[in-house]
């Protein structure tokens, strides 16, 4: 049992149940009948006049006062001698002997009183000097679970239920609350910074409700801190751009009046300043990303063109390296979303795969759709053959500003945003994404997005395989 309302309502209700049955039982034990104390007092009375009349009278006497009390009392006497045979030669019940014996208890024990057959037995020695026992058998007696004649076991089954109500609303009392902070923690983790527990309907003041204004308030504090972060990027992003113009700029006119000697530098400034440019683009991206997906573009987009159109400039990059891109359509799959924004975030992950991969390998794109529970995805592969990432690092990856180290970090002129970028762009389209290594080298990054409902887009025509190198035209 991992519902907490579940467990609090069955262990009140068994609690609660017990304490009914053993309150039962331990009335039914300690309050004495008024007819078995009546009974006790007369057993020796009935007895002896039960044996004079025997004596007197023989078996028709016998009958006679045995009958007379059976209709007064509601009782049925059962008189044995000292060999254990009844007066008047009857055959009693069967428990009847071992109660005789003493084997069972009476009804004015303890034990005796949650027994089915209720009796009483008595002794008495005769003036003939022989040993009489008597058993005294009652009429059943209205157990005190049986509420009402007829109906067995209501008394019973009314004082469960009642309990199961009071449980079940005790329960509800207690684990509401925490049922809505998990619920706004949900909302919280999946990125609805609005989210909060509110406080409870009731009006209390327990631990509870302080928990759930505690919350609340760490809720409120953290969109506020997340929001000004967003807004620190964006303005810092958008103001850095200015000097950055300015500086290119500069940089021509210092092109044109500088002679051979100072290219090299330049070219370096060149550089640098077009990569401060792309990671403030990528910074701008991901605030946007980090935002919601309320105005993001939805438009429906094929991906194999989309893929073809990546690969074939992707595989410039990787002539440089004398790689290859190689791209697979196995099927065609038609998503909804972005075209610039999945552009970005397949091409960070072919670029980065080009920038890890062995020299003189391929990188591998496969596009294929795949069903998982019933529901139908789109699933790009992008393979590599390069050292791959640690296994405590395949999700981290996908953290802004994250990387594995920061010497392979310079070499590569990576900042950490763009497999962030992925992530985000991928998941604000209900797909998802990760990172495994190969048995056999290399890294494999899984996009998955959900295929557009059929109707949305036209469905094009094309071959159920196709294998084509990126640095062909596509």
């Amino acid at each position: 049992m991992r519902s907490l309302f579940v467990k609090i309502f069955l262990s009140y209700w068994v609690a609660q149940a017990l304490f009914f049955v053993l309150a039962m039982l331990v009335a039914t034990a300690l309050r004495p009948s008024r007819e078995i104390a009546n009974l006790e007092t007369q057993q020796a009375k009935f007895l002896t006049e039960a044996v004079d009349a025997y004596r007197a009278g023989g078996d028709a006497a016998t009958w006679r006062y045995l009958r007379t009390v059976h209709d007064t009392q509601h009782i049925r006497l059962f008189i044995f001698d000292q060999n254990g045979k009844d007066i008047l030669s009857r055959k009693p019940p069967e428990w009847m002997e071992r109660a005789r014996l003493g084997q069972m208890s009476p009804a004015n024990t303890f034990w005796g009183r949650f027994k089915p057959m209720q009796f009483l037995r008595a002794s008495l020695t005769g003036p003939d000097g022989r040993q009489y026992t008597m058993i005294t058998e009652m009429a059943p007696e209205p157990h005190p679970f049986f509420f009402f004649h007829g109906l067995p076991g209501m008394g019973f089954l009314i004082g469960i239920i009642s309990s199961g109500l009071v449980c079940y609303f005790l329960a509800l009392y207690l684990t509401s609350p925490i049922s809505k902070l998990r619920g706004a923690a949900q909302k919280l983790a999946a990125g609805d910074l609005s989210a909060r527990a509110g406080l409870p309907s009731s009006g209390r003041h327990d631990e509870t409700a302080e928990l759930m204004r505690d919350f609340d308030h760490m809720a409120e504090r953290l969109e506020n801190l997340i929001a000004a972060q967003r807004r620190l990027l964006t303005d810092i992003s958008h103001e850095l751009r200015s000097p950055l113009a300015r500086l290119n700029v500069a940089l021509e006119l210092a092109r044109q009046r500088s002679g051979s000697e100072a290219s090299g530098a330049l070219d370096r400034i060149d550089r640098e300043s077009t990569r401060l440019n792309e990671m403030i683009q990528r910074l701008l991206t991901l605030v946007r990303l980090e935002a919601g997906a309320d105005s993001l573009e939805k438009t429906p987009i094929h991906l194999h063109q989309l893929i073809h159109e990546i690969a074939h400039d992707a595989d410039f990059e990787a002539q440089s390296r004398h790689c290859q891109v190689e791209v697979e359509i196995l099927d065609d799959c038609v998503v909804i979303g972005s075209a610039t924004l999945l552009h970005s975030a397949i091409e960070n992950v072919i670029r980065n795969a080009i920038r890890y991969t062995d020299e003189g390998t391929a990188v591998h794109v496969q596009l294929e759709k795949q069903s998982t529970a019933g529901v139908d995805e789109a699933v790009v592969t992008v393979s590599d053959s390069g050292p791959g990432i640690p296994e405590n690092s395949l999700e981290k990856v996908f953290r802004p500003f994250y990387r594995i180290d920061d010497a392979r970090g310079r070499q590569t002129g990576g900042a950490g945003l763009g497999l962030s970028i992925t992530a985000r762009a991928v998941t604000l389209y209900g797909g998802s994404v990760r990172a495994a290594n190969r048995p056999q080298g290399g890294l494999n990054v899984e996009i998955r997005l959900p295929l557009a409902a059929i109707g949305t887009a036209k469905d094009l025509s094309i071959p159920a395989a196709v294998s084509i190198s990126g640095n062909e035209n596509s």
